[in-house]
């Protein structure tokens, strides 16, 4: 199809724009939602509200229940999978309940609008010997004192040894770390602060990059973050996955995860070892205990593959 056939798209009805952009000041303002949270939010709820409008609707009082799952049905028939139809319809409820608690609904069309159960599926974890792979060759390479290698070390050592986030590890600031009793403090999802501890190898590597490596790559405008790039600008999430991918693809047989591959590994580790699982939620942050009931599957369908491998009446 030509550039001149391609149908131009609908313009957006007022009622909508309007609609979808107090929604967004109000997860900035009033909920602290970070920017690709709002972003994600808006954008489903704006792509409902479309369909909508195109179905009759001139209004926000005009939406029904009818429409909503028209249009989740609609998703469904186009291919989209169960975790995208059931973030897209939590967006659609929070965002009429927002609608009907200010007033701007006289009544919620989304209260019975159902969400389609999400299908777990276990995350890739690197094995021990592949962590344990895996951190070794970035300490050879670390062995050059390069610094941007002395940093990559950092990284992958506080990555697996805190479970935090990719998004926390870039925000974390030099005065974050509390190397004395060796502890990160860090700001995770909806800017709940938690403490975290790490180990002595990542503190030994943490030790050796703000000693030898981060002082050779400051600049000026480098501020307080912990870990910075080749000009000396703050690290950002793009460059740590590269960095994690990088370094996985020397091991062999390790899954080609990233920064949350080595958050996965962290905690199933964690409760292979005997940890207990309310002090795993606490150290990844999850709001939900059954967010971190997962780990416990991840663990339990590895011991159920070696158990079938070496028991003779498996």
């Amino acid at each position: 199809m030509s550039a001149a056939s391609t149908p131009e798209p609908a313009p957006t009805p007022a009622w909508v724009g309007e609609a979808v952009d107090a929604y967004a000041a109000h997860l900035l303002r009033e909920r602290d939602r970070s920017e690709h949270t709002i972003r994600a939010y808006a954008g489903d709820v704006r792509a409902c509200l479309m369909w909508c409008a195109h179905d009759g609707s001139d209004a926000l009082a005009d939406v029904t229940l009818a429409q909503l799952r028209s249009w989740l049905g609609s998703l469904a028939s186009g291919g989209a999978a169960r975790a995208t139809l059931s973030r897209r319809s939590a967006a659609v409820r929070t965002f009429f309940a927002w609608t009907t608690r200010t007033g701007r609904t006289a009544t919620d069309p989304a209260l019975r609008l159902a969400s389609p159960k999400r299908q777990r599926t276990l995350p890739d974890v690197v094995s021990r010997d592949g962590m344990s792979a895996v951190l070794d060759v970035a300490a050879v390479a670390a062995d050059d004192e390069d610094p941007i290698h002395l940093r990559n070390r950092a990284v992958l050592e506080l990555l697996y040894a805190s479970g935090i986030r990719v998004s926390e590890l870039t925000g974390l600031d030099v005065d974050d770390l509390d190397r004395g009793r060796r502890v990160v403090r860090v700001l995770g999802k909806g800017r709940k602060e938690r403490v975290v501890p790490y180990g002595a190898p990542a503190d030994e590597a943490l030790g050796e990059w703000l000693e030898r490596g981060r002082p050779r790559v400051v600049v000026e405008g480098s501020g307080p973050a912990l870990f910075l790039g080749h000009r000396g600008r703050r690290v950002d999430p793009r460059q740590v996955r590269e960095v994690v991918h990088s370094l996985l693809a020397h091991v062999p047989d390790a899954p080609d995860v990233g920064p949350h591959g080595l958050r996965h590994s962290a905690a199933t580790h964690l409760l292979e070892g005997g940890a207990d699982l309310r002090m795993v939620q606490e150290l990844l942050g999850h709001s939900s205990l059954a967010t971190t009931q997962i780990y416990t599957h991840v663990s339990l369908d590895r011991l159920r593959r070696s158990y079938e491998q070496a028991h003779p009446r498996a």
